[in-house]
């Protein structure tokens, strides 16, 4: 027998004895990413007498589950890529035969697979998170992703969004009526996230810790739609305008992905080699913000974006596109300025006046500092969360 079958056989006898309710989380993968992130972040910080936790991941998990520091919570792998999508939900619906956990919920478009077995298995509650879009869907024009949502509906109980955005497209085009959804924005842990200096062992050259420095720095996996070729260009714009800036203008790129090799190409054509430094994949987030004076965003399209909320605890003044949920974090002209998405040239002459006029720079970051530890706490992300659980749990007696 599997470890995980062992674990799940253990699990079932003990349901038993065991009296708080168990939620089901449902998942595209566990890897480094802000929707996982935020999973992680809440799962740790419920109150362990009042739930259980098992996470299902519809493809795999990476070490990033590692950061769950609870010891009770199974992660379970389903690899729908290689046993498609029918195996997946034979496979869901004896786990959670097994489980009989209380909630279900569901993130995502590819959680919506999670569904139909969580109600042929009985399970009392299912909610589903939209977190964000797709590459391939930024607008939510996208006829298939519509109807899946639409199709699905009926055997929702509750939807979260991470944003107004999302909550209007869901009333909107997928006819969702609003007393069924919840927004709840991400939360950011404000004790981690802190203004400091950088820490001496991140690997950075000596050139970029000169006390004359600009940092200016982006966190994010190196895809399309984070869009870090803008960033790039705009880097190269202003150096192509205004030479005298080189020697202190420098950008620290942290991520990785399947962009990564186009994005050095466009460095090396832009003769940035000495301008631009690629981090890497990195557990620091909180140690690489603290190396920077000032935060980027140019994604094409958000939820809301953790890693924006984190630049904005850690007292950075981000620069971000006004796409998704970032309306709702960035507030102009107080912690920070927005550019189009695309725009090099706004961008760049952000960045120009950051650079020559650094009593801004401070304010705007003081300003991103105050607005997340006011508005966009950890603390009242999960209150929110525990709320809607207890709720759910509370009307349909279903702890045991």
């Amino acid at each position: 027998m599997s470890k995980s079958a062992a674990l799940l056989q253990r699990g079932a006898l003990d349901l038993a004895t065991e009296s708080r309710p168990l939620i089901v989380h449902v998942i595209h993968h566990l890897v480094i990413g802000g929707m996982e992130n935020g999973l992680v972040n809440l799962i740790n910080r419920l109150p362990e007498d009042r739930y259980r936790h098992a996470v299902a991941c519809i493809e795999d998990h990476s070490s990033f589950a590692q950061r769950i520091r609870r010891r009770d919570v199974e992660v379970i792998d389903l690899h729908r890529r290689s046993r498609g999508l029918w195996g997946v939900r034979r496979d869901l619906l004896r786990h959670l035969r097994l489980l009989r956990p209380a909630i279900v919920h569901s993130r995502g478009l590819s959680g919506l697979d999670a569904l139909l077995p969580a109600r042929l298995a009985g399970v009392p509650h299912c909610v589903h998170g939209e977190h964000g879009w797709d590459m391939d869907n930024l607008d939510g024009s996208s006829r298939r992703a519509l109807w899946l949502r639409r199709l699905h509906s009926p055997l929702i109980d509750r939807y979260v969004t991470v944003s107004q955005d999302l909550r209007d497209y869901l009333v909107r085009r997928v006819g969702i009526a609003d007393r069924r959804i919840q927004a709840i924005c991400n939360g950011v842990d404000t004790e981690q996230f802190t203004p400091g200096p950088p820490a001496d062992d991140l690997g950075l050259p000596a050139d970029f810790l000169r006390a004359d420095v600009m940092r200016v720095g982006t966190v994010g996996r190196l895809q399309p739609v984070k869009d870090q070729a803008t960033l790039v260009a705009a880097a190269a714009l202003l150096l192509a305008r205004w030479p005298q800036a080189r020697p202190r203008l420098r950008l620290v790129l942290v991520g990785d992905g399947p962009c990564r090799d186009a994005l050095a190409q466009q460095v090396q054509a832009t003769a940035l080699q000495d301008v631009v430094w690629f981090a890497g994949a990195t557990h620091r987030v909180a140690e690489w913000l603290r190396a920077m004076h000032v935060f980027v965003l140019p994604s094409l399209n958000e939820g809301i974006s953790n890693t924006l909320l984190e630049a904005m605890a850690s007292g950075l003044p981000t620069l971000a596109t006004p796409v998704g949920g970032n309306v709702e974090l960035l507030e102009e002209g107080v912690s920070g300025r927005s550019f189009a998405p695309g725009q090099v040239e706004t961008l760049a002459e952000h960045l120009l006046d950051y650079l020559q006029q650094p009593e801004l720079r401070q304010a705007h970051g003081e300003g991103a500092r105050a607005r997340a530890e006011q508005r966009f706490s950890l603390r009242t992300m999960v209150g929110a969360y525990d709320a809607l659980y207890g709720d759910l749990v509370a009307a349909s007696g279903a702890a045991r």
